[in-house]
């Protein structure tokens, strides 16, 4: 029986990453292993209720200080627009002196890690392995680190990409050139994943070899890196609390598979115009609908925002909801019959294992190579046309919604015959839990490997 590890968890302070790194860490200590997962105070209640062994993963909280143009009390990258995304990243990189000491005291054996590139660092001085876990996908990896890229060259496909089908097109390249903005103090996200892959020890990725096998492939030649494979890691579903009555109640009153579900995930805070055209979009459908979006900019709740009289046309078919849902239960729900969402790499994993048509909203350049590698290489979705202005019509959203859910569509039949095989394949016994397996094995050999040492 091998040794037991204790493993340290320090993530992006987004809830996008922190919930991928304790479903990891779930499946760390399904086996026996102890995880210290440091995180901000408020994120605690929030993260809670997913740590299933409570036993062997123990939150720490970090104090996050208060930075120039935050506003009182962030914690998270929920609390901002995504263009407070440096300062909060400063934040995180005051937390350096709090992460060592920790380190220092418990002497773990790894620390995964992801944008705090300076984690490589603390690991080396105190005996630690460090292991970089990418939560996005491996295409967006992969694009943002092909060799020599930069701000101007962004719209010239790089020989090196793996993909001649995941690629960003027109104005798509000025959103990826984020990556190349200050990210904290003196540094910017590219350089930050690129000095946080080139040092660390090993590479995981929250992904498998059947969807994204050249991806993986190319960043293990770049970084001449061991990479690891975990799988999708998505949380049982019998281990999940029943869907909330208010849904379950409301969804019951439809037809099977005849319900459309808008999800733009935790981050993303629209305009009001384009609220205002995802809310009319849905309803064109003149299907049943449930939309769980953010509100808008410069309204305090969703129903600030919505258009005039949207309300009583849409009474007993559609609802508009700016809370947090269970995106899982809700998809699960046999009268869900489409899953409209930005493809933010959770959201793709679980709309591949659903039975949904998938219409695909990318906002964030991530969520633009996602899309690109469910629609052009897996086949699976559909994803909305945009004006010209970056952003979409009404119209085109309702197009795209009915191109799947029209029995008659030969699009809509094509994407559902070929979701089915992608969603068996990946499905099949023992395919996930390999990935688990395997990926916790080679963490044992590390370690002990490093105790050898």
């Amino acid at each position: 029986m091998e040794p037991k590890f204790h493993a340290f968890m320090f993530s992006w302070f987004a809830f996008g990453h922190m919930i991928p790194f304790l479903h990891l860490a779930n499946k760390l200590a399904e086996k026996g292993h102890r995880v210290t997962f440091l995180l901000p105070k408020k994120a605690h209640k929030q993260l809670e209720h997913l740590n299933q062994f409570p036993d062997n993963i123990v939150f720490h909280a970090l104090t996050i200080s208060p930075v120039d143009g935050l506003p009182v009390g962030t914690e998270t990258a929920s609390d901002i627009p995504v263009s407070l995304s440096s300062s909060l990243a400063s934040a995180m990189d005051w937390t350096r002196d709090q992460v060592e000491d920790a380190v220092r005291v418990a002497k773990p054996d790894l620390i995964f890690f992801d944008f705090a590139e300076w984690v490589t660092e603390i690991a080396k001085m105190y005996g630690a392995k460090s292991v970089y876990f990418i939560t996005f996908s491996a295409a967006s990896a992969s694009m943002s680190m092909v060799p020599g890229l930069r701000p101007d060259n962004l719209a010239t496909t790089p020989p090196e990409y793996p993909s001649s089908k995941v690629l960003l097109r027109g104005q798509e390249t000025n959103a990826f050139s984020f990556i190349f903005y200050p990210f904290g103090e003196g540094t910017t996200l590219y350089e930050r994943i690129a000095k946080g892959l080139t040092n660390c020890d090993v590479i995981s990725i929250r992904t498998c070899l059947e969807v994204e096998e050249k991806f993986c492939d190319f960043l293990e030649r770049q970084f001449q890196r061991k990479v690891l494979l975990t799988g999708p890691i998505l949380p049982e579903p019998d281990k999940i609390i029943p869907l909330e009555d208010r849904w379950n109640l409301w969804l019951n009153r439809f037809e099977p598979g005849s319900v459309v579900f808008c999800a733009l995930g935790s981050q993303i805070i629209l305009e009001k115009h384009q609220f205002q055209e995802l809310c009319v979009g849905m309803e064109l459908t003149g299907l049943p609908f449930l939309v769980a979006v953010k509100p808008p900019r410069g309204s305090l709740t969703v129903q600030e925002g919505l258009p005039e009289g949207f309300e009583e046309r849409v009474k007993g078919r559609g609802v508009v909801w700016g809370g947090w849902v269970q995106q899982p239960l809700i998809l699960a729900h046999p009268s869900v019959g489409c899953f409209v969402n930005h493809c933010g790499f959770g959201s793709m994993w679980e709309s591949l294992l659903s039975d949904c048509q998938i219409v695909l909203l990318p906002y964030l350049p991530d969520q633009i190579l996602n899309t690109r590698l469910m629609t052009e290489e897996l086949e699976v979705s559909v994803e909305v046309e945009r004006e010209e202005t970056g952003w979409f019509s009404k119209e085109r959203l309702s197009v795209a919604v009915r191109s799947v859910m029209d029995k008659d569509s030969e699009l809509g039949n094509q994407v559902r015959r070929n979701h089915v095989k992608w969603k068996e394949s990946l499905l099949r016994h023992g395919l996930m839990s390999g990935y688990v397996n395997k990926f916790v094995e080679a963490l044992e050999k590390l370690v002990q490997n490093k105790n050898l040492e």
